[in-house]
């Protein structure tokens, strides 16, 4: 009987190739990230993050987006409150957009930019090319199931003091 050496798992092998993965998901987590805060000084110099700006933007995709009647509603009432909407709207892309960037506390940031981003998706419907925010929208969800922040990230310090914690 021969055993075939080559079939035993090389730990070398399998911590080079998760390192590549990890360096892989970093840099798609630092692309999320600056994609966010260069929308969030985009939409601060068009003026959408003033109520009348704001106001603005969500009744045109309300007018023109192919959004479930349900989630419209939800956009109109976002829209009748956007001088609370539209600073909130700013403070999570540039919030967002940092903790990705310096990779801190990356699971729930990149979870809660999967959900923002979804929701942004829904509401331009019919409005945009359907890939235009999907991609970015599944991108988040994989940082998150991906712990991205373990490389080239604030995490990555964290996780030497805490490895087991789901925060990094």
């Amino acid at each position: 009987m021969t055993t075939n050496i080559t079939a035993v798992p090389n730990e070398v092998t399998k911590v080079a190739y998760q390192s590549q993965a990890a360096n892989g998901l970093a840099i798609v987590r630092v692309t999320i990230g600056a994609m966010l805060v260069w929308v969030f000084f985009e939409n601060l110099g068009k003026g959408l993050y003033t109520p009348a700006g704001y106001a603005g933007l969500i009744n045109d995709y309300i007018k023109h987006s192919h959004s479930p009647a349900v989630w419209k509603a939800v956009m109109g009432l976002a829209a009748s409150h956007a001088a609370m909407a539209a600073p909130m709207q700013a403070l999570t892309e540039i919030s967002l957009g940092v903790l990705l960037v310096i990779g801190l506390l990356t699971r729930p940031a990149a979870f809660v930019a999967f959900l923002y981003l979804g929701s942004l998706w829904v509401s331009e419907w019919g409005t945009s090319w359907i890939w235009e925010l999907l991609v970015p929208v599944l991108a988040s969800l994989a940082l998150a199931v991906g712990r991205a922040g373990r490389a080239w990230g604030v995490d990555a310090w964290l996780a030497e003091r805490r490895p087991s914690s789901p925060w990094w």
